[in-house]
């Protein structure tokens, strides 16, 4: 399997069994806010976007709805729906969170994850390996929040993996804001292999260790910068 191949990015034409097209352009769209490539304060036009997706308006409009729940998107009366601003107060209150539950979740997924999924984080542990320094930091960055996602699917907790996950997408917002002045970037999502190794092989307290260590390392190289 190719690290491309394990790569987030947009979801492709097959949708999931039970999936909805609200759920496939909440998906899209949340990915191109998490990413920057909807800039914050940038207006999102429901119109534009139903045509583009190819989906109706009413599925973008529920998908806008869950997005402004998320706090990605703000919605003015009389004026429209626009990318939520990065806000770098956040830092500190998103950081106290995750540096409790990301080792908790790290844990337990080396304690509970199936066979399938090791096998899973085997294979994206091995194409993370193929990350090279000179590859585009945006491109290295999505990979970055590949492996959180995968690690939180494998906790087999649901409401864990949904307060992670949108932990996630406002902390990578702000690294997204500093991509071209963070150094090393793609030594740190090779970090990963160790984690994923150590979730693999079942060491919980490895696990654990590393994502503390990781989410710490995070929160400081931002604040190196400002």
């Amino acid at each position: 399997m190719t690290l491309t191949e394990l790569s987030f990015g947009e979801p492709d034409s097959t949708p999931a069994i039970g999936e909805t097209n609200a759920d496939r352009a909440y998906e899209i769209v949340r990915e191109r806010l998490v990413m920057l490539d909807i800039r914050p304060g940038d207006p999102i036009n429901d119109d534009r976007l139903a045509a583009e997706l190819g989906f109706g308006r009413t599925p973008v409009r529920e998908a806008l709805k869950r997005l402004e729940r998320d706090r990605l998107v703000v919605a003015y009366p009389r004026r429209g729906t626009f990318a939520a601003a990065v806000d770098m107060t956040d830092l500190a209150d998103i950081s106290e969170i995750r540096k409790q539950l990301e080792p908790t979740a790290a844990a337990r997924a080396a304690r509970v994850a199936t066979p399938d999924t090791r096998a899973r984080l085997t294979a994206l542990a091995q194409a993370i390996a193929g990350i090279e320094d000179t590859d585009d930091p945006h491109e290295v960055l999505r990979h970055d929040v590949h492996v959180h996602r995968e690690i939180y699917r494998a906790t087999g907790n649901p409401h864990l993996e949904q307060i992670l996950v949108s932990l996630d997408a406002h902390a990578t917002r702000i690294w997204c804001l500093f991509l071209d002045r963070l150094p090393g970037v793609a030594g740190h999502v090779r970090e990963h292999i160790e984690l994923l190794d150590a979730v693999v092989v079942g060491d919980e307290a490895k696990a654990a260790a590393l994502t503390l260590a990781h989410v710490t390392g995070f929160e400081a190289a931002i604040r190196a910068l400002l």
